[in-house]
């Protein structure tokens, strides 16, 4: 195996599974109230051997998950607030679709306030049956600008403590269509073709990453990276975030983005729908994922194929921390918030609106919970393999 001694497909020592075994009576399975942690299988070896400091983490992915990042919120503010990433060296901050919007707002002047205001702008969002996708994108367009402050962009580029990469789509043939009968049409024959061979998505998706700093991040520069990187400016922030955030059939497109070829712009979930790469240059770099279930999804278009999945060497640096099933059933309606509630409140939001504060306030712990047993050094006796 690339990178591997042989240990960590040995059998654990006597010590190590007794630790394992009184672990397990104290602390559960793989959870600690509110969440599971699993963990590649090199992050868990240097979890096992008492090594792992979260300056080990060297990025943080957010996947496009819609509405369901709110549950991350938690999790995300007590990172922010307790300044325990990037301490050392920068963190790249990886998002695609609501991955990119939360992370958009780790670089800005004041993060948390921004982060807040995304938050509420978001939950206070409200459509009606006749909307169109051109009406969406502006919806989504005025919560941009309330979170993201024109004179804050520069800051925000600057930044060295975080680098941002923000997946976007180019779409191409019947995809770019804004017809919504073409459009539904080129990604019937995009799921096909990419349920026949994941590399044939590339001819209706193109993946455009967008990256502040002083290099592509390294992902982007490996073998296997299909696509082009364009870096992040004053002018195309705000496009790229939006864009980012277009889901097909939903949502307009965002056409030409400054400093990029010109095309239409959708949603990066298309192809980057949760975690799709090795972000670490290192055996002992961690990428962080807070998600909000236990299957790793690749591609938007992926997930009714249960058979696709990431590499496995993809996941060999990952650490995952997931919400339990015990506290999802704790949620409003005993479920994570999705797409699907804006239809069914359609017609009552303010019980939708309520409904995901309460989410919002309930997830507040998680990352509380994460931090206890790092620092503690209990997140031996309770990490999983993935």
């Amino acid at each position: 195996m690339a990178g591997g001694n042989g240990r960590d497909e040995a059998r654990p020592s006597p010590v190590v599974a007794v630790e394992k075994v009184i672990g397990g009576l104290l602390w559960g399975s793989g959870a600690m109230d509110g969440i599971h942690i699993k963990a590649g299988k090199r992050v868990y070896r240097i979890i096992q051997d008492g090594g792992f400091h979260l300056d080990h983490v060297t990025t943080y992915v957010g996947p496009a998950v819609g509405p369901r990042w709110l549950i991350a919120s938690g999790f995300d503010l007590t990172l922010l607030q307790n300044d325990v990433l990037g301490r050392k060296k920068p963190v790249l901050l990886v998002g695609s679709s609501s991955g990119a919007w939360r992370f958009a707002a780790w670089l800005q002047p004041e993060p948390e306030k921004s982060y807040r205001a995304l938050l509420e702008a978001y939950i206070a969002l409200t459509f009606k049956r006749k909307d169109k996708p051109a009406t969406l994108l502006q919806s989504l367009s005025d919560v941009v600008n309330t979170y993201l402050e024109e004179d804050a962009l520069p800051f925000a580029l600057a930044k060295k403590k975080y680098r941002l990469a923000i997946i976007t789509c180019r779409a191409r043939h019947l995809v770019a269509s804004e017809i919504k009968w073409v459009q539904r049409l080129g990604l019937g024959i995009c799921f096909v073709m990419n349920a026949l061979n994941r590399s044939f998505l590339y001819s209706f998706a193109e993946r455009i990453v967008f990256y502040n700093g002083p290099k592509p991040p390294s992902f982007c520069l490996h073998d296997d990276f299909r696509g082009q990187y364009i870096p992040l400016s004053e002018t195309n922030f705000k496009h790229v975030v939006l864009a980012s955030g277009a889901i097909p059939l939903v949502v307009a497109g965002v056409r030409d983005i400054y400093g990029a070829p010109r095309g239409v712009y959708r949603d990066g979930g298309l192809t980057d729908y949760h975690l799709g790469h090795n972000y670490t240059a290192k055996d002992d770099e961690i990428t962080l994922f807070f998600h909000h279930q236990e299957r790793i999804i690749p591609g938007w278009l992926d997930k009714r194929l249960t058979y696709r999945q990431p590499a496995a060497d993809i996941l060999e640096n990952v650490l995952m921390v997931y919400p339990s099933r015990e506290f999802i059933l704790k949620l409003p309606g005993g479920k994570i918030p999705d797409r699907d509630d804006f239809k069914i409140f359609l017609d009552d939001p303010a019980q939708r609106k309520r409904n995901w504060r309460q989410v919002v306030e309930q997830s507040a712990p998680l990352g509380e919970q994460f931090l206890d047993l790092v620092e503690s050094k209990k997140i031996k006796h309770v990490v999983e393999k993935i």
